[in-house]
């Protein structure tokens, strides 16, 4: 491969990569509570009527009852999310 093959390679290579880059969003510093979205066995904690205490034992699929949490203002944009208070941590 000739310098100029080489040099083109190279900067498709970095354009590749500064494109991928910018594909992934930043961290969220603020998260919400998400009821009516979480898949069977894929829920984040205890059921919101208090069927149970613990991540992972959703029932079924989309229930009003299962949250998981998802970066804020993303819950209203998904079929079905419903935006939960988050209760604060116990001390």
């Amino acid at each position: 491969m000739n310098k100029k093959h080489l040099l083109t390679a190279a900067l498709i290579g970095a354009g590749a990569v500064s494109l991928s880059a910018q594909a992934v969003p930043d961290q969220p510093k603020e998260w919400e509570k998400c009821a009516g979205v979480a898949k069977k066995g894929k829920n984040d904690c205890g059921a919101l009527d208090g069927s149970h205490k613990c991540a992972g034992q959703a029932k079924d699929h989309n229930m009003d009852t299962e949250w998981v949490y998802v970066p804020k203002g993303t819950c209203d944009k998904l079929t079905g999310g419903m935006v939960k208070k988050v209760k604060p941590a116990k001390k």
